[in-house]
């Protein structure tokens, strides 16, 4: 029986210090629940008490299924109890499953940063760790700069350890916190710090700043640790963290290692990826192993020719088991396989190999107008289901104008309003409402919403989540070379149900409104309005 590899991802919290990145409330919850789908054993949700928007995540976590959702904080402040510490208390008295705190273990920061005697340093770790063990039932103990202390005074690296395995900690995680450490140092301490931790009990949390994140997560795992902490896509501060996307299947392809997450979820992962690429209106790295759209890409020569007698030659694992998909630029079977398992995740059976082709065709020439469903399910589903004639057409627009108005009012202050005005068809009859709102987007939102809900109640319930905006590059391909934008928006109802839908356009409201429009349409569709 394999040994069993635990998958600690820290994208919501490491992975937000990215230059760039900001998550929104919405943003973090649609992540949580993406890595609790795939079978990601522990999420760290972020930091409660260090900003608004981790409180807020905190005070309403998503619900999830099989990922303990970790809060991350520091030990004690020396000269305080645990019990007393202002910053521990929000972390217990949050709703997560575990936490993780994070503390010095190079003597260099303790007499430098900050200024205290070594013991202190260790009863701090000691009876944070003990504190937060007794409340939430699971800490473990973040390591601080493990291996340049380790290098620099193991003697007091391994104290610090040591007092956290002692006081109850689940895990010890080992910090490479500069990136600086090599792949043979990490594999080599590991196994001596094994001898007096565990390895069942050490993790390894390693930043990319030499570009060996993934190696030395690797290495630690030879060594012996059995926790390994990383990010989607490689997120962190600097140069980033151990990319979770190439650790899962390494460890699991290339290593036979047990990490909790089957074959058919492992097909999830680059979905995922660009999922989370989407959300943060960034393009995807189109070279990342595993998941990059040219990771199985060939063009051309003799590798084409290759690859048509045996995939193995030029491709490392099957593309098929990452959920990516091989490439020849003159195929026209490109991306079928990915089609079909998408649909079965949606539970749709497509009749016969004609309509499979059509949607194929369809999909294709969506991309190609910008169009990306990875981060847009509910377009996406609406498209394979309107391929087959399931999904009636509620309404028609016939027309909308927006207006803006930037003005004084009498008392001084600049006003700016947005007024939109809209005339849909609904079960033959046309309907025209106006409507102020909280800039262009939102005023169409509302002033739709009037014209639809005396048809369709059900629409009252839902709400707008989140709204993203991503200009496309231009594309001199012969039918012009204007920009385009695509809008993302999410939605809800409610009973807190959320879904995603996407629209692209030379113009940003009116890519905006074909996202309303799919929005709208996914609600009545699953509500079973017909």
């Amino acid at each position: 029986m394999a040994d069993r590899i635990y998958l600690f991802d820290t994208t919501l919290r490491d992975g937000a210090q990215t230059t760039g990145v900001d998550f929104s409330v919405a943003d973090k919850i649609a992540i949580a629940e993406a890595l609790d789908e795939i079978g990601i054993d522990y999420v760290e949700g972020g930091w409660p008490g260090a900003n608004p928007t981790d409180d807020t995540f905190f005070t309403e976590p998503p619900k999830l299924k099989g990922a303990k959702l970790v809060a991350f904080g520091m030990t004690r402040r020396p000269g305080r109890s645990a019990e007393n510490d202002p910053g521990l208390a929000p972390l217990v008295n949050s709703k997560a499953n575990a936490l993780c705190l994070v503390g010095k273990a190079w003597d260099f920061h303790v007499d430098v940063a900050l200024e205290i005697e070594h013991d202190e340093n260790v009863a701090m770790i000691r009876d944070s760790i003990a504190f937060g063990h007794a409340r939430k039932g699971e800490a473990m103990y973040d390591a601080e700069h493990f291996f340049d202390g380790y290098k620099a005074n193991p003697q007091f690296a391994l104290k610090c350890i040591t007092a956290a395995y002692e006081a109850g900690a689940r895990w010890i995680v080992l910090c490479d916190t500069n990136g600086g450490t090599m792949p043979d140092e990490v594999e080599r301490i590991v196994r001596e710090v094994s001898k007096h931790v565990p390895g069942d009990h050490l993790g390894i949390h390693a930043h990319n700043d030499t570009e060996q994140a993934v190696a030395n997560s690797l290495a630690a795992v030879r060594g012996g640790a059995r926790q390994v902490q990383g990010t989607i896509n490689g997120l962190g501060e600097r140069c980033g963290n151990a990319n979770m996307m190439s650790l899962i299947p390494s460890l699991m392809i290339k290593m036979g290692f047990d990490t909790g997450i089957s074959p058919v979820n492992l097909k999830k992962l680059t979905h995922l990826s660009r999922m989370l690429d989407e959300r943060l209106n960034r393009a995807p790295n189109r070279h990342q192993a595993y998941v990059g759209e040219s990771a199985f890409a060939h063009k051309g020569g003799l590798h084409v020719s290759a690859v048509a007698k045996d995939p193995k030659t030029y491709e490392h694992v099957e593309p098929e088991c990452v959920g990516n998909r091989r490439h020849i630029v003159v195929s026209d079977q490109a991306g079928r396989s990915n089609l079909l398992a998408r649909l079965d995740d949606l539970g749709i059976e497509m009749p016969g190999e004609d309509k499979i082709r059509l949607l194929l065709d369809s999909l294709k020439q969506q991309e190609f107008k910008g169009y990306a469903y990875d981060g847009a399910e509910a377009s996406f589903e609406l498209l394979a289901r309107k391929a087959m004639g399931e999904v009636p057409v509620y309404f028609r627009l016939s027309r909308f104008r927006v207006m803006d108005d930037r003005r004084w009012s009498a008392r001084g202050e600049l006003v700016t309003e947005s007024e939109a005005t809209v005339t849909v068809k609904v079960k033959e009859e046309e309907v025209m409402r106006v409507a102020m709102g909280n800039g262009p987007v939102n005023a169409l939102d509302v002033a739709l919403r009037q014209a639809l809900v005396e048809c369709y109640p059900t629409l009252q319930h839902m709400h707008l989540v989140d709204y993203k905006v991503r200009i496309m590059p231009p594309r001199a391909d012969g039918t012009g070379t204007d920009a385009v934008t695509r809008v993302v928006i999410e939605s809800a109802d409610a009973e807190g149900h959320r879904w995603s839908t996407v629209g692209v356009s030379a113009n940003i409201i009116d890519a905006s409104y074909v996202a309303l429009r799919d929005a709208y349409t996914y609600m009545l569709y699953r509500e079973g309005v017909r």
